[in-house]
């Protein structure tokens, strides 16, 4: 006698209620509500028992991880139980509407992004900077010039020139108030293949006022034979009779001039924040306003002029005067070529400024010309180049008289750009 309901059997009595007890017997079969989808797949199997009007039938089952055949999917595999698309977001794929980024474009428009910039910043630099050179010297106005050699000359002028100063600046920096303007020092730079060399040429120096056109009257001075101090062709028609002057002298065509005033110079210094120099004696001069004791140091903008105009406190005066000069000037040199200022805006932009601003230049001389200067001089201070005084053979009537022999040595090598093999004072 079979006491279960209908429809069970002893083969299927583990997927009923009580399985193992013998008594127990449920009251009735309970059957879960669920949702077909499609139609029923073809296919032996139990069919479902019977249902009551209106109520789904219950789906198949045909893979035995609950996805049937119908296309069914509970969500349950791709993580989306609720509210989910039927895409699912699976390992490795971006949601929908966020395709991955294009990092080969996106690397491309930024490269192209940068090198725009620095074209634009360096190109905007170049004109700002071109437009405050002060090109007032005109040497087309020099006459009976020498042929021109290899390489290039410079001659470099510190003027003694107070304009643009105020009293304090004036005491401060021991200038004086003299009116005008004179040469303070005087140096050729000779640049080319065989390295770069540094001439001082003493103001003191004994020359020869040669035949001159005057640089704004126009009118020509025929040469009378007058020998006078080198600094007083500079004080006597500018510029343009220094250069005609230095040529006649020497033979040694110039190429370009540049000068720079007291104000300018210290201006420089104080935006580079200092020059580093090492001072081989104990000097105090009140005349300069130098005041320094034996060793390495850094002057700001006051002391280095005070440095580079002291020669009373001089064993050598004027000469030993001329080689501080050089000294400093490649030491300057060489601290505004460095990384240091030439790759920070901060420091880059306020040395140009206060260079350029203070240099007086000629009318053929550009920045490149300008930039080739700063790094012979720098080469000079590495140990690369030469740095000397005209070679001296004595003095008449107090003005010191260059070695005639010697100095038409030092030019051929110049002209020749050969290798100097002069020494000087």
């Amino acid at each position: 006698m079979n006491d279960w309901p209908e429809g069970w059997s002893g083969d299927n009595r583990g997927r009923g209620y009580g399985r193992g007890s013998a008594s127990a017997r449920p009251e009735s079969a309970r059957v879960m509500r669920q949702v077909r989808r499609g139609a029923t797949p073809p296919g032996p199997g139990p069919s479902a028992p019977p249902y009551g009007a209106g109520v789904p039938q219950q789906p198949s089952y045909t893979d035995g991880q609950g996805h049937g055949g119908d296309g069914y999917d509970s969500g349950y595999n791709t993580g989306q139980v609720y509210g989910g698309s039927g895409g699912g977001q699976g390992p490795g794929r971006q949601a929908q509407g966020r395709p991955a980024p294009n990092w080969r474009r996106r690397i491309k428009w930024t490269a192209i992004t940068v090198v725009t910039v620095l074209v634009v910043t360096t190109v905007g630099t170049y004109f700002w900077a071109d437009s405050k050179l002060n090109r007032e010297v005109d040497l087309s106005k020099v006459i009976e010039r020498p042929e021109a050699g290899e390489g290039t000359n410079y001659l470099i002028v510190g003027s003694d020139s107070r304009e643009g100063m105020t009293d304090e600046q004036k005491k401060d920096l021991h200038t004086g108030s003299a009116e005008g303007k004179r040469t303070d020092s005087m140096m050729i730079l000779h640049t080319g293949d065989n390295g770069s060399t540094l001439i001082s040429l003493p103001r003191d120096s004994d020359v020869e006022i040669p035949s001159f056109v005057g640089s704004e009257s126009g009118k020509k001075y025929p040469g009378t034979g007058r020998h006078t101090k080198l600094n007083a062709a500079y004080a006597e028609d500018g510029p343009e009779l220094l250069v005609r002057t230095i040529e006649h002298n020497t033979g040694l065509r110039l190429d370009h001039y540049v000068e720079i005033g007291f104000a300018g110079f210290a201006n420089i210094v104080d935006a580079v924040g200092g020059v580093e120099m090492d001072i081989p004696q104990d000097i105090k001069d009140k005349k300069s306003g130098a005041d320094f004791k034996k060793g390495k140091q850094t002057l700001n903008g006051e002391e280095a002029l005070a440095f580079v105009r002291t020669r009373y406190a001089l064993a050598g005066s004027d000469l030993d005067r001329t080689k501080n000069q050089q000294k400093f000037l490649s030491a300057l040199a060489g601290q505004v070529a460095t990384p240091s200022t030439v790759l920070n805006p901060f420091k880059l932009y306020p040395t140009m400024g206060a260079g350029l601003d203070s240099l007086i230049v000629d009318k053929d001389m550009g920045l490149f010309d300008l930039a080739s200067m700063f790094w012979a001089m720098k080469s000079v201070s590495g140990g690369e180049g030469t740095s000397m005084n005209m070679p001296i053979s004595g003095s008449v009537g107090g003005n010191l008289k260059w070695d005639d022999a010697k100095v038409k040595k030092l030019v051929e090598e110049l002209k020749n750009d050969e290798k100097v093999t002069v020494s000087g004072n």
